[in-house]
């Protein structure tokens, strides 16, 4: 039997290239003064110098813009596309955008029509004192046109720009971070190969590395305003010269980390490992092995806040997916070849970051220590010894420096189990609360867990140094040591102990059952050795 491979075994002494980028980005384009009702009236009755805000007013705008997309289609070529519904727009679009990409130069490759969910201004009519009609504006959820230009950029590679067809005319922008690398990179003349969405090798990393770290807010911002110079748009050259304009703010931005190795051939090892892992460390509240079949939609299941771990199989691919809020982190096998591990952040408050893009610097980086936590955790996770005395710092109550004691975590206690135990749940790598942590251990311990009790452990962990605080903010962090010992005594616990005390119970494996006769063979040598004998 050959020895198990580990993600330490991988790391180190078999990583051809590892590489830091963004990938797929997902903004919205929203104009700021135009997010009130009082900010709509006055757009028609200062800025437009109409007597009267009337809904007439947005409507002729809407014509306007289709009559307007109709007519750069027309004198451009541009093919334009109903959407029918249920369909994955970017595999309809994909012969348009790989015909544009055949010319090398940046152009609209298609142009398609959805009739989809807004979050747009309605209208209430009431008369006025005087007779005539009164109109107030309010934000509803209404079924408009919206127009996505699939572009083709010489920087960018594919990508598209989705404007809504209704008042106030929100924008959506799509763009990948790896194809921005990979043109800069050939720009600057860098060798190397491709993964599907990625790179395989690289003549230069450390070059590589510096290119990705370039994308940021000003040059997506810059590839935003060249295109809105170009495409048809709801709104005019006046009104931007008087501030009515788009500003970006995140929707969704996925933080990937690619590490190549030289034999790929260890990477499904890794993975089979990683499986195993995550079905049993902590007991996470969902795990799930799915084989290829229908696609289902809507989004994972989640209770609060709750961390969980989901591991997926589709064909022999394998993800492990980690949600935490809104966000999650996925870790899978690109292309046989490369591990992936991406932040997928769907709301950046779950980073303490604020959404405008000019934040994008910031929530890049807090994404990047998610990623590189996660393979610490797992470092730990598939290579832990706990020396004794740190084993005795933890499991016995002691004093810190400053004088205070220092509640002990006591090896086998079934709170303290269920304790360690959920702080191994979805590795934990974004973060965990109060509320968080307390659901899991709830649900490991099996009794009532009270705020107060988690309020005291969590106490105890930051005493012991196992946990720390984020700096105004309620989540916690794994430390290094809190790591090694929750999943030391998860794995001690669980892996080692509970088979063996169960051997007598149920029927054990037939390894087990040879090596606990080769025991109990060597205990009674040693007692005839002795001469004790046996009891009467």
């Amino acid at each position: 039997m050959g020895a198990t491979v580990t993600v330490n075994d991988l790391l180190d002494g078999h990583v051809a290239l590892d590489v830091q980028c963004l990938d797929r980005i997902y903004l919205n384009g929203y104009v700021p003064n135009l997010q009130v009702p009082g900010q709509v009236v006055s757009f028609m009755t200062t800025h437009l110098g109409l007597p009267l805000p009337s809904p007439a007013i947005m409507e002729k705008i809407g014509t306007a813009f289709r009559r307007s997309v109709r007519k750069f289609a027309d004198t451009r070529g541009v093919p334009v596309v109903k959407f029918a519904k249920g369909v994955r727009k970017v595999e309809v679009m994909r012969r348009y955008l790989n015909a544009q990409a055949k010319t090398g130069a940046s152009g609209v490759a298609a142009i398609g029509v959805a009739q989809e969910y807004q979050n747009v201004y309605a209208s209430s009519e009431r008369q006025g004192r005087n007779g005539m009609p009164w109109f107030s504006f309010h934000k509803a959820d209404r079924r408009v046109t919206c127009f996505y230009f699939y572009l083709w950029d010489a920087d960018f590679g594919p990508g598209f720009i989705k404007v809504c067809a209704y008042f106030p005319y929100p924008v959506k922008v799509w763009l990948n971070g790896h194809e921005w690398a990979k043109r800069q990179a050939t720009l600057a003349g860098i060798g190397f190969t491709e993964l599907s969405n990625g790179f395989a090798t690289c003549d230069d990393p450390a070059a590589l590395q510096a290119i990705c770290d370039r994308l940021g807010p000003e040059v997506i911002g810059a590839f935003f305003d060249r295109w809105m110079s170009v495409l048809p748009l709801p709104l005019t050259d006046h009104d931007r010269s008087a501030g009515y304009w788009w500003e970006l703010s995140m929707r969704q931005v996925e933080v990937s980390r690619t590490i190549v190795f030289d034999a790929p051939r260890q990477a499904r090892a890794f993975f089979e490992a990683l499986v195993v892992d995550n079905l049993d460390i902590g007991r996470p509240e969902s795990v799930e092995l799915i084989f290829t079949g229908p696609p289902k939609r809507g989004r994972p299941f989640k209770i609060g806040c709750q961390p969980k771990t989901k591991v997926v199989t589709r064909d022999t691919d394998v993800t492990v997916n980690a949600f935490f809020k809104h966000s999650r982190l996925k870790q899978y096998l690109k292309d046989g070849r490369a591990l992936r591990i991406e932040t997928v952040i769907n709301c950046p408050d779950d980073l303490q970051c604020h959404r405008r893009l000019i934040h994008l610097h910031e929530l890049q980086s807090k994404a990047r220590d998610v990623n590189a936590r996660l393979l610490d955790t797992e470092r730990v996770g598939q290579g832990c010894v706990l020396a004794s005395p740190a084993f005795e710092r933890v499991a016995q109550s002691t004093l810190t420096e400053d004088g205070r004691r220092s509640p002990a975590l006591r090896f086998g206690d079934p709170r303290v189990m269920a304790l360690l135990g959920a702080l191994c749940v979805g590795l934990n790598a974004l973060g965990f609360t109060n509320r968080s942590l307390r659901a899991q251990v709830s649900h490991l311990l099996g009794v009532p867990y009270t705020v107060n009790q988690m309020s005291y452990d969590l106490a105890r962990l930051r005493s012991n140094g196992l946990i720390g605080r984020r700096p105004g903010a309620n989540t916690y962090d794994l430390t290094p040591d809190g790591q090694r010992v929750a999943i030391f005594y998860t794995k001690v616990h669980d892996r080692l102990l509970r088979p063996l005390i169960a051997a007598n119970t149920r029927p054990p494996p037939l390894e087990l059952r040879q090596a606990l006769r080769t025991i109990d063979r060597h205990v009674r040598g040693y007692i005839d050795t002795a001469r004790l004998g046996t009891a009467a």
